[in-house]
């Protein structure tokens, strides 16, 4: 998969919150890599990151070039937004280690039309992701699952889905993504009584 790109550089000192709301105010963001080693400090520039962001998923894996120093091959693990005031106060970042699996959850996207559906039927998807293993350069950002085939009654387990042979399904296999529903007519409307 391809990965990303995001600059930063060191933070190395004013740490705290008034030091936070100073980078805030002159349009950057104070961020943290965890991983394996001690966590490291970053500022990352917060219109390259808003700009980015909607692109970034939970398995996107980011090229964090670090001013100076070596790149880092990360995740973002969670971001802080004020909503109201339409700025991203902190970020944290999980670093991947080459070489190395890693277990994480990916989204399952349900691709068509199913012939249920056709039929009457609703979808009705119950499980949004599943937890895989595989080496960071083979991490899919989305497993597509598709349900054209799916007839009425029938539901999609994990085990249908066809992932890439690199990677390792950990969920359990018999678990359902999605089914087809059969829709309930509305009960009929009761009888008036008869007139005597």
């Amino acid at each position: 998969m391809a990965e990303k790109e995001l600059s930063a550089r060191l933070r190395t000192g004013d740490f705290g919150s008034a030091g936070s709301r100073r980078l805030i105010r002159a349009g950057e963001i104070p961020a943290v890599i965890y991983g394996k080693m001690d966590p490291v400090h970053v500022i990352i520039n917060a219109k390259e990151f808003r700009m980015k962001k909607n692109s970034f998923t939970e398995t996107t894996l980011i090229n964090l070039s670090v001013e100076g120093e070596k790149d880092h091959r990360v995740f973002v693990k969670t971001y802080q937004e004020d909503l109201l005031k339409n700025i991203i106060n902190h970020v944290d970042f999980y670093e991947v280690t080459v070489g190395q699996a890693l277990r994480t959850n990916v989204k399952v996207e349900l691709k068509g039309i199913a012939s249920g559906v056709r039929d009457g039927g609703v979808l009705e998807q119950v499980a949004h992701e599943i937890e895989i293993e595989c080496f960071p350069r083979h991490l899919p950002e989305v497993i597509e699952a598709d349900v054209t085939a799916l007839q009425l009654n029938e539901t999609l387990r994990v085990k249908d889905l066809v992932v890439p042979e690199v990677v390792k399904v950990i969920s359990d296999p018999e678990a359902a993504i999605c089914s087809i529903k059969v829709v309930k007519d509305a009960a009929a409307p009761a009888e008036a009584p008869a007139e005597e």
